[in-house]
C-alpha cells in the first residue's frame, strides 16, 4: 500500500516536513506532525480498525474526536494506556498501537463467529443463561470474549503524573467560538479565568470548517483571540484537556494530557471556580438503520473535519444521509476536497433549508432514507428508499456520512444535577432553566449558529461577571461578533431509526456497546421501560461513551415503541468521567509531598539545617524526630534528648498541635458538650485538661482549653485530630445547635509555638527576657499570661506533654524563628537541646500520658484508661455520653491501660504486638501500645491495654511476635513522679 495515499497535495493544518513512523497492530505507517492516530490510518487507507463490543462485527472509525463510539486502541511502550478512543491519540514518532476486543486482528477474528449465533445472544442473555449453576464459573471466559483491554502489563515510570489544585472566578470548558468569546469578556473584565479545551488549538467547530470571522479565516480568528487571553496575566489557558467531572460547589475535575513539563505524562487539575461556564460545543449523531455500524459509515462533521484540518479524504465516493440542514455544509467541503458527493440522502421533505448550497453534480433524494449499508469490510454502497415505504434502489460509494442532528453536550451540566429539557426545534435535550454559579454557552446550550452562539458566550460571561461583583465591564472584544451572512438557520427532522426493517435486521442505536435497536424493543417488552431500565437491560450509553452519539436515538426509540413523548421518556444519568482517564492522572503522584502537600512550621529549615531527622506527623506536618549528632547512633540520640529534658532544658516546635479560637455567647456551652469535664467552672486566665468522645463514645481528641473571656475560650488540640475535630464541632453546630451564638475560628497556622520544658525551663525564660512573673504562685500550673518573651508579644502556658516543668511561648508565625532563636541563645549556658518527636514519646511513656493512635486506639473510653476523674458526674449531658454508658453496660471485660515491664529489662517489644494467654496463638487480651528505653528507669518500659487490666498488676502476661514470646509484669501505667511534682513546680 502506498503510504498516504488517501492525503490530498496540500492543505490542513498538520506539518508535512516532520514526518512520523507509527505502528498499528503490527503494520508500519507514516503520518506527520498534527496528525491522530485516527487521521495517519484514514490518509494510509485503513478502514477496518476494530471488532465490535459483543458480536465482533467490523468496525472502523466513525467520529474525529472524543465522540468516538466504535475504535478503541492499546498503545504500547513506556507510555502504555488502554481503551484509547483512535480519534483522541495524538500521533507521535515511534506510536505503536493495537485494536482493542480482537485476536489475532481485526482482520481476522475468531471471535467473530459470534455473528452467527446473534439470534441466541440478545440483550441481557448473560443474566438468564449462565446463572446455573455458578456464573463465577461463566466469568472468565466472557471478560475473555467481550470486553476492553486488559491494564497495561508496563506501569508508566515514576514521576509521569501530577495533581494541581486551583482556583478561579470564571472557569470556561471548551474553547471554541462561545468559549473564547466567555473567556475574552471575563479576562478583559479583570477575572481570574481559567479556559480548558480538548483540542491542540483553540477555535472547536471552527478547526472543521471554513468559515471566515471578521475577515479571517475562523482558525486564524481563533488563534488571535488566544494570544490575547495568553497575553492576560490572570487567564490560564489549558490545551488538550478535558473537563471531565463535576462536583458540589462548581469543583472541576481536568486532565491536561500534554502538559508543559517534559517529564510529565498528564497532569490533573482540581479547579474550584466561583462560575462555570460550558461551551463544549454539540455532537453529531448516528442514524440507525441497517448496517450503519459497517467500516466506511462515519459521522459528516467527522469526514468533514479529516478534510479540512488533516487534508485527508475518507473515501473517494460519498452519500450523506441526514435529517438537518447541517450536512450540507459537510457536502460543500468533501466536495471542495474532490470527493464524488454521489447523493444526499434528506429524510426531509422537499424545499427543506439547507437545500440551495447543494454541490454541483450531487443528487438531492428529499423525502427518502438510507434502508442499508452494504459491504462487509467496508461499506460498498447503500439502499435508498422513500421515507414512507416504497422501492428501494441501490447507490454505490466507498464512504457514508451520517448526520442525524446535533445533541447539545450537556455531560457536565448533568452532573451538576442540572434538568435537561426537550427541544423540538432542534430534536435534542438542551441544560434547562437553573439558578446558580453555573451557566451553558453555543452549541452546548442549543444554539448552533455561529452569530448566536459568540452572541451568548458574550451573554452568559457578562452574567457571570455581574454575579461575581465586578465593577465594571468594558467590551467584550473589540472584534465584532458576525452576523454570519449567508448562515442558513438550523432545521432538522426528527428521525430515530429508519421504519420498515425485518426482523433480525442489526441497526445499532449504540455503535459502542453493541445495542441494536430490537435489543431496545426486546427490553420494553419484558417490561424494562423506563430509560434507565432501558440502559442496564442493554448496557446502551453504559462506559465511557456515556450516551455521546446514541443516547438520544435509545430515548426516541423508546419514546415511539411506547408511544410517549420524549419529555415522558428523559435522559439516562451521564456520569463522570466524560472521557476515559488514566488511574495515574486521577491518583496524581504520590511521591513526596505532591498529591497532599506536607504542612511546614516557621521552623522546618532550622530544623533541617540543624540536621534533624524529619518525620511526617498528623495531616502531614513535617517535623523534627530526632536530632542526631555526628556519630550518634539513634538510641543514643533519643537517649540524649530523653534525659536533657529531665535533668535540664529541652525545647521543641509545638507549632502543629491544633489551636482554635471560640468565641460566643454560647462558648462555654459548646465545650461541655464537646468534653466529659465541666468547663463551666473554669476561671479567666486557667485552662483545663479536657477529653473528648465522638458521637459514640470512644476517644476522638484530647487537649487543653483556656478561658480568655467568659465569651472567649482558646483550644488546644492533637496534631493529627486537629482537622478532625474541627469538622466535629462544625458538624454539631451547625446540624445539632444551629441557634447557638458560637463562631469557631482555625489558628493552627496563625500562631506557632516553642515549648520550654525540664528543671531548669524557669531559668532560660528569665534569661530569654520577659515581662511575666515566672514564679509558681504568680504562674501556677494550667496558667496562661499574655506579655513579652524575648521582646516578641506572647501567649504563654504552663502545660506539660512531657511531665516536667514547661513554657508553651505562643506567637504569631511571623516571629517563631526569632522567639526560637532567642530561647536557644538564652539557654545555652543552661545547656538547652532541641528535642524531637522521637524523645518526646519517651518522655510520655515513662509518665504514662496517653497518645491517640497508640492507647487511644479507638476502641476505649476515659474509664479504660484509668481516667474516670475527668468524666463529669453532674453534667447532665455531653457528646457520646449515652453511647459510652451503653457500651460500658455490656457484659464483655473491657481492656484496660497498664503499665508493662518486659522480664528481660534490655528488650524493646514491638508496639502493636498482640498479649495472649501464655503466648499461644489464642484470642488476643490486649496489645503492647507502647515500648521505650527509660532514661529514668534504666530499663525499657510499655504501655498496653489489657482485658480487666487493672486487676491484674503483679501478673505476667506475654507479647507475641512471630515466633518469639516476651514475658511481661503488668504494673501501674506511671514510671516517673507518679504524684505530679516536678510539672507543678
Amino acid at each position: 500500500m502506498k503510504h498516504n495515499a488517501f492525503r490530498l497535495p496540500s492543505g490542513g493544518a498538520i506539518d508535512r516536513s516532520r514526518p512520523l513512523r507509527f505502528r498499528f497492530n503490527g503494520w508500519e505507517y507514516v503520518g506527520y506532525e498534527g496528525d491522530t492516530l485516527a487521521s495517519a490510518l484514514l490518509a494510509n487507507g485503513v478502514s477496518l480498525t476494530g471488532r465490535s463490543f459483543k458480536y465482533h462485527r467490523p468496525r472502523g472509525i466513525v467520529g474525529a474526536g472524543v465522540e468516538e463510539p466504535a475504535s478503541l486502541v492499546e498503545l504500547q511502550g513506556g507510555d502504555a494506556s488502554a481503551n484509547q478512543p483512535i480519534t483522541a491519540v495524538r500521533l507521535r514518532e515511534g506510536l505503536d498501537a493495537r485494536s482493542v476486543n480482537c485476536w489475532p486482528s481485526p482482520s481476522f477474528d475468531l471471535m467473530a463467529i459470534n455473528q452467527l449465533f446473534s439470534g441466541l445472544l440478545p440483550a441481557a442473555f448473560y443474566y438468564k443463561t449462565f446463572m446455573w449453576p455458578d456464573w463465577h464459573l461463566f466469568e472468565p471466559f466472557i471478560r475473555r470474549a467481550a470486553g476492553l483491554a486488559g491494564a497495561p502489563a508496563r506501569r508508566p515510570d515514576k514521576g509521569r503524573y501530577e495533581s494541581r489544585n486551583w482556583h478561579c472566578d470564571v472557569l470556561v470548558v471548551g474553547a471554541g467560538p462561545a468559549g473564547l468569546m466567555a473567556a475574552l469578556t471575563a479576562g478583559r473584565a479583570g477575572c481570574r479565568v481559567v479556559l480548558v479545551d480538548d483540542q491542540s488549538e483553540p477555535g472547536g467547530s471552527l478547526l472543521a470548517c471554513r468559515t471566515t470571522i471578521d475577515g479571517l479565516p475562523g482558525v486564524d480568528w481563533a488563534a488571535k483571540v488566544a494570544a490575547e487571553l495568553d497575553a492576560m496575566p490572570d487567564v490560564v489557558r489549558l490545551t488538550d484537556a478535558t473537563a471531565w467531572a463535576v462536583r458540589e460547589n462548581n469543583y472541576v475535575l481536568v486532565t491536561e494530557r500534554s502538559p508543559d513539563v517534559a517529564h510529565l505524562l498528564q497532569r490533573t487539575w482540581r479547579i474550584r471556580a466561583r462560575r462555570l461556564i460550558v461551551a463544549a460545543g454539540a455532537i453529531e449523531r448516528m442514524l440507525v438503520f441497517e448496517g450503519n455500524d459497517r467500516p466506511g459509515v462515519m459521522l459528516a462533521s467527522a469526514a468533514r473535519r479529516y478534510v479540512n484540518r488533516h487534508a485527508v479524504v475518507p473515501g473517494r465516493r460519498a452519500v450523506i444521509f441526514a435529517n438537518n440542514s447541517s450536512a450540507y455544509d459537510a457536502a460543500g467541503d468533501l466536495a471542495a476536497a474532490g470527493i464524488a458527493v454521489e447523493a444526499i440522502v434528506d429524510a426531509r421533505p422537499h424545499g427543506a433549508p439547507g437545500q440551495e448550497r447543494l454541490p454541483a453534480g450531487t443528487q438531492l433524494r428529499a423525502g427518502h432514507v438510507v434502508a442499508k449499508a452494504h459491504g462487509r469490510r467496508r461499506v460498498d454502497g447503500v439502499a435508498i428508499r422513500p421515507i414512507d415505504g416504497g422501492r428501494s434502489e441501490d447507490i454505490d460509494c466507498d464512504l457514508l456520512c451520517l448526520s442525524g442532528g446535533w445533541s447539545p453536550t450537556v455531560h457536565l451540566f448533568s452532573q451538576s444535577r442540572g434538568p435537561l429539557v426537550y427541544d423540538e426545534t432542534i430534536a435534542a435535550f438542551r441544560p434547562g432553566p437553573v439558578a446558580g454559579p453555573f451557566a451553558c454557552a453555543g452549541g452546548a446550550d442549543g444554539i448552533f449558529d455561529l452569530g448566536g452562539a459568540m452572541a451568548s458566550g458574550v451573554a452568559v460571561a457578562g452574567t457571570a461577571i455581574a454575579a461575581l461583583g465586578t465593577s465594571s465591564s468594558p467590551a467584550a472584544s473589540d472584534l465584532s461578533v458576525p452576523a454570519t451572512p449567508g448562515e442558513t438557520p438550523y432545521d432538522i427532522h426528527s428521525l430515530w431509526h429508519v421504519d420498515g426493517m425485518k426482523p433480525g435486521a442489526k441497526a445499532f442505536v449504540d455503535i459502542q456497546n453493541d445495542v441494536t435497536l430490537s435489543d431496545v424493543h426486546l427490553a420494553i417488552r419484558e417490561g424494562y421501560g423506563a430509560v434507565e431500565h432501558v440502559k442496564r437491560y442493554t448496557t446502551a450509553g453504559m462506559g465511557f461513551d456515556q450516551g455521546k452519539t446514541g443516547n438520544i436515538n435509545v430515548v426516541g426509540s423508546v419514546a415511539r415503541r411506547r408511544g410517549i413523548a420524549m419529555e415522558a421518556v428523559g435522559t439516562t444519568t451521564f456520569r463522570p468521567p466524560y472521557v476515559p482517564v488514566e488511574f495515574g492522572a486521577i491518583a496524581g503522584l504520590r511521591e513526596e509531598s505532591v498529591i497532599l502537600p506536607y504542612r511546614h512550621t516557621p521552623l522546618t529549615a532550622w530544623h533541617v539545617e540543624r540536621g534533624a531527622t524529619m518525620y511526617e506527623a498528623g495531616a502531614r506536618w513535617r517535623r523534627p524526630g530526632y536530632y542526631p549528632l555526628p556519630g550518634e547512633s539513634f538510641q543514643e540520640t533519643v537517649d540524649r534528648e530523653s534525659r536533657v529534658v529531665r535533668e535540664g532544658a529541652g525545647i521543641y516546635d509545638g507549632s502543629p498541635l491544633g489551636k482554635f479560637d471560640i468565641q460566643g455567647r454560647d462558648a462555654a456551652r459548646l465545650l461541655d458538650m464537646l468534653y466529659t469535664n465541666d468547663f463551666a467552672s473554669l476561671a479567666t486566665g486557667m485552662g483545663r485538661y479536657g477529653l473528648m468522645l465522638s458521637d459514640d463514645g470512644l476517644i476522638l481528641d484530647d487537649g487543653v482549653t483556656i478561658k480568655l473571656a467568659d465569651d472567649h475560650y482558646w483550644m488546644s488540640t492533637s496534631t493529627g485530630n486537629a482537622d478532625l475535630v474541627y469538622r466535629h464541632i462544625e458538624h454539631f453546630l451547625q446540624i445539632e445547635r444551629p441557634e447557638w451564638d458560637v463562631r469557631v475560628t482555625t489558628m493552627t497556622t496563625r500562631w506557632a509555638n516553642a515549648t520550654v520544658c525540664g528543671p531548669k525551663a524557669r531559668e532560660v525564660m528569665e534569661a530569654a527576657g520577659t515581662d511575666l512573673d515566672l514564679s509558681p504562685s504568680a504562674f501556677p500550673f494550667m496558667a496562661m499570661r499574655e506579655g513579652r518573651v524575648a521582646g516578641i508579644p506572647a501567649r504563654v502556658c504552663r502545660v506539660s506533654f512531657t511531665g516536667e516543668l514547661s513554657f508553651e511561648v505562643n506567637v504569631r508565625s511571623r516571629d517563631a524563628l526569632a522567639l526560637w532563636e532567642a530561647l536557644m541563645a538564652a539557654g545555652k549556658a543552661h545547656g538547652i537541646t532541641p528535642v524531637g518527636s522521637e524523645g518526646n514519646h519517651v518522655l510520655r511513656v515513662e509518665k504514662g500520658f496517653l497518645s491517640l493512635g497508640h492507647e487511644a486506639d479507638g476502641t476505649v473510653d476515659a474509664f479504660d484508661l484509668g481516667m474516670g476523674w475527668i468524666v463529669s458526674k453532674t453534667k447532665e449531658d455531653f457528646i457520646g455520653k449515652r453511647a459510652m454508658e451503653i457500651r460500658r453496660a455490656g457484659p464483655a471485660p473491657r481492656r484496660e491501660l497498664v503499665g508493662l515491664l518486659p522480664a528481660d529489662p534490655s528488650r524493646l517489644v514491638a508496639e502493636g504486638a498482640p498479649l495472649t494467654p501464655g503466648g499461644r496463638r489464642e484470642p488476643s487480651e490486649g496489645l503492647v501500645t507502647a515500648c521505650v528505653w527509660s532514661v529514668v528507669a534504666g530499663r525499657t518500659v510499655a504501655l498496653g491495654l489489657l482485658a480487666n487490666g487493672r486487676a491484674r498488676h503483679g501478673e505476667t502476661v506475654h507479647a507475641r511476635m512471630k515466633e518469639d514470646i516476651a514475658p511481661m509484669v503488668v504494673t501501674r501505667p506511671c514510671f516517673h513522679d507518679p504524684k505530679g511534682e516536678r510539672l507543678r513546680g
